[in-house]
C-alpha cells in the first residue's frame, strides 16, 4: 500500500464492551482498514481506537464508527473523568505513509463535511486543520464540554463549527476533526486520592503552563482503584522523551510526599521512543539501535546489502526511476544516519557528559529523519510514475485527465519539498553535532552536513522541474517559495556546521 494514513477516533464509552465492539466492528467492515488497537478506560469513561489504511477507506471506516456511535451513546447520561464534548469525541489524522499534513487535512475537511450533514453533528476542525487559530489546541475546542457547548452554539459566534448545524446534537453532541503528527498518550498514576496534587503536577508538566513545551496533561481520579492520574499526550516524543516526562512527574510527586506507583500507555507507540527510554535508564554505551534482534532481522529480511546493490543498479539503469529525486533523499537518509552516529560517539563519553541528554535526544530525532527520507526514496519514483501514469490516460474526459495530471504533479513537487525539509533538520542536527558531539567524529559530522545540502540542493531541481506543469499559478508559486526557503535553510545550516567542523579539526 503506497499510502497510508493512521486515525485515532476516541469514543465518549469505556464502559459498555457491548458499544465498543459494535464500533470495532464497524471499523473492520470497511475494506482496506486495519485496526491496530483498541483501549478503554472506565474511569475516564472513554475508548481510544487506533485504525491504518488506504485514506479514502479509512475516511469511511471513520464516519462508519461516528455514525454508529451517534446512534449508541448519549452524552446526557454519561459521567466520565475526561473531558468529552461528543458521544465521538475527536477524531485525528495522521500522514504514515504516502501522503503530507496537508493531504490530512483535506481527509479531515471531507469527513468533517460528511458528519456534519449526514449526521446533523456539528463539526470543529482543530490542530493543523483549524480554521481559526484559537482551534489549533484541542483543549479550547472543547472547552465547557458538552454541557458548555450546547449553550454556546448558536448565540456565541466564536463558538460556530465548521460544518454542520449551529446547535448542538441532542445527544451525540459535537465533535473535534483534524490532523495532527503522531502522539503517545501517557499516563503516570500517583499513590494519593488528593485530585489537587495530580492537578497541580499537570500544571507544571504541561508547555502551556511553563512545563515541558509538547506535553499536555490534566489530573484525574480513578475513582475504581482509589488513586490519582497525571494524564498526558506527548506531541512530539522525540522533544520531550518519555523518560524525562516521567522524572519530571516523579519529581514533583516527591515534593508532597507521593509515590509514583505505576505508569501506562494507551494505545501505540514509535518504537524508537521505548528504546530511547532504554538508552536512558540502562545509561547504554555504544549501543546501536540494529543490535535489537527484530531490527536486524527486518533489515536483513528487506534486503541488507544486496538491497543496497540492487537501488545502485537500477539507479544506473535506462530506467527514469528511481532517478535523481530518490537518489537525493538517499543523500539525506546518510546524512541523518551519520548524525545519529555521531551523538552515539557521543554518548557514554566523561568528557561529553554534560551533553549526554541532548544527544540522546539528537539521535533519536535522527533515527526518525531517517525512516522517513528512506521511506521517500521509494515515494519519489511513485510520484514521478503516477504523473507519468496521469499523461497517457486515454478514454476517458479531458477534464478527468487534466485534474489527474494537477494532482500527480503537486504530488511530484510535494515529496521533494518533503525531502528538503527533512534535509534541513537534518543539517541543524549536523551542526550541533559538530559543535557538541565527540571531536573525534567532527569529520563525520561535516559529511553530514554536505549531505544534507546535496539533498536539499538535488530536491529542489526535482520542484523546478515539476513546478511548471502546474496551471494554478499560486499553488505554484507557494510551492517553489516553500522549496526554495527550506534549500536556502539548509545551506545556511550546512555552512554552519562545516565553519565548526573546520575549526575543530584545526585545533585537534
Amino acid at each position: 500500500m503506497s499510502r497510508i494514513v493512521e486515525c485515532v477516533p476516541n469514543f465518549s464509552e469505556g464502559r459498555d464492551a457491548s458499544v465498543t465492539g459494535a464500533i470495532a466492528a464497524a471499523i473492520s467492515s470497511v475494506p482496506g482498514v486495519k485496526l491496530l488497537d483498541r483501549e478503554m478506560d472506565a474511569s475516564h469513561h472513554r475508548s481510544v481506537f487506533t485504525m491504518v489504511g488506504d485514506p479514502d477507506q479509512v475516511v469511511e471506516a471513520a464516519f462508519q464508527a461516528a455514525r454508529l456511535a451517534s446512534e449508541r451513546i448519549d452524552l446526557t447520561k454519561h459521567k466520565g473523568e475526561h473531558p468529552r464534548m461528543g458521544a465521538v469525541d475527536v477524531i485525528p489524522f495522521i500522514p504514515i505513509r504516502g501522503l503530507t499534513m496537508e493531504d490530512c487535512v483535506e481527509l479531515a475537511k471531507r469527513l468533517g463535511r460528511r458528519v456534519g450533514e449526514e449526521l446533523g453533528i456539528p463539526v470543529f476542525l482543530y490542530e493543523a486543520a483549524a480554521t481559526h487559530p484559537g482551534r489549533q489546541n484541542l483543549a479550547e475546542v472543547r472547552r465547557g464540554e458538552f454541557e458548555g457547548l450546547r449553550d454556546a452554539i448558536g448565540r456565541d459566534p466564536d463558538r460556530r463549527p465548521d460544518f454542520g448545524p449551529e446547535r448542538i446534537h441532542p445527544t451525540a453532541g459535537a465533535v473535534a476533526i483534524g490532523a495532527r503528527m503522531p502522539l503517545v498518550a501517557y499516563n503516570i498514576n500517583l499513590g494519593t486520592k488528593d485530585l489537587k496534587i495530580a492537578q497541580t503536577i499537570a500544571r507544571a508538566a504541561r508547555g502551556g503552563t511553563g512545563g515541558l513545551t509538547h506535553v499536555k496533561a490534566l489530573g484525574f481520579v480513578l475513582e475504581d482503584r482509589g488513586i490519582v492520574q497525571v494524564s498526558m499526550n506527548l506531541v512530539d516524543v522525540t522533544k520531550s522523551p518519555m523518560q524525562r516526562v516521567f522524572a519530571l512527574v516523579r519529581e514533583e510527586a516527591e515534593r508532597y510526599g507521593v509515590p509514583v506507583i505505576g505508569s501506562e500507555i494507551v494505545g501505540l507507540v514509535p518504537e524508537d521512543a521505548l528504546l530511547d527510554v532504554a538508552e536512558h535508564a540502562l545509561r547504554l554505551e555504544r549501543f546501536d539501535r540494529d543490535q535489537v534482534l527484530e531490527r536486524r532481522l527486518a533489515s536483513d529480511a528487506a534486503g541488507g546489502r544486496e538491497g543496497l546493490d540492487a537501488f545502485l543498479g537500477s539507479l544506473a539503469s535506462a530506467e527514469p526511476t528511481p532517478g535523481g529525486g530518490s537518489a537525493s533523499a538517499l543523500a539525506g537518509a546518510v546524512s541523518a544516519s551519520l548524525a545519529a552516529m555521531v551523538a552515539g560517539l557521543t554518548i557514554g563519553k566523561k568528557k561529553y557528559a554534560a551533553v549526554a541528554d541532548e544527544m540522546r535526544d539528537v539521535r533519536a530525532r535522527a533515527e526518525s529523519l531517517r525512516k522517513r527520507l528512506t521511506e521517500l526514496v521509494e515515494e519519489d519514483g511513485r510520484a514521478f510514475k503516477e504523473m507519468m501514469a496521469a499523461s497517457k490516460m486515454l478514454g476517458v474526459e479531458d477534464s478527468f485527465r487534466e485534474a489527474k495530471i494537477q494532482a500527480a504533479t503537486r504530488r511530484g513537487c510535494e515529496v521533494p519539498i518533503e525531502v528538503i525539509a527533512n534535509a534541513a533538520e537534518a543539517a541543524g542536527l549536523a551542526a550541533v553535532v559538530a559543535e557538541k558531539g565527540n571531536v573525534h567524529a567532527a569529520s563525520d559530522a561535516g559529511v553530514s552536513a554536505l549531505l544534507a545540502e546535496a539533498a536539499a540542493r538535488g530536491a529542489w531541481l526535482n520542484v523546478k522541474i515539476n513546478a511548471p506543469g502546474l496551471t494554478d499559478a499560486a499553488v505554484r508559486e507557494t510551492l517553489l517559495v516553500r522549496a526554495r526557503e527550506g534549500v536556502e535553510t539548509t545551506a545556511a545550516r550546512a555552512r554552519e556546521a562545516m565553519r565548526i567542523v573546520e575549526g575543530r579539526l584545526s585545533g585537534s
